[in-house]
């Protein structure tokens, strides 16, 4: 039923039932936070730490390989910084893969 067609009640139910919904989610989001306390701030951080080190690491890695490369065979193409741009890219799809697994298990709780 479109909005206009409601009569005042209506509207006023409509609203009630809405906010009562709205009011239940919210609720229930408090009441399952509390049966969370490992999750603290800690927590956050150190899931910031995670993508943070999945990002690095592949980064380092490739830097390191790529002056390896450079000094041991010098050509015109510097293998650092093509390395570099690969590290950084399977860094970030390695970051993108931990926070889209730790979001599936937030919603599948």
């Amino acid at each position: 039923m479109s909005e206009e067609k409601l009569t005042p009640r209506e509207r006023r139910q409509k609203q009630a039932e809405d906010f009562t919904r709205k009011v239940g989610t919210k609720e229930l989001r408090r009441i399952k936070g509390k049966t969370h306390k490992d999750e603290t701030v800690w927590f956050g951080l150190g899931m910031i730490g995670v993508v943070g080190w999945s990002v690095a690491i592949p980064t380092l890695i490739g830097t390191a390989i790529g002056l390896w490369i450079d000094r041991g065979w010098p050509s015109r193409f510097s293998w650092t910084l093509m390395l570099l741009i690969l590290g950084v890219s399977l860094g970030c799809l390695n970051a993108w893969y931990w926070v889209k697994k730790a979001r599936e298990t937030i919603i599948k709780d």
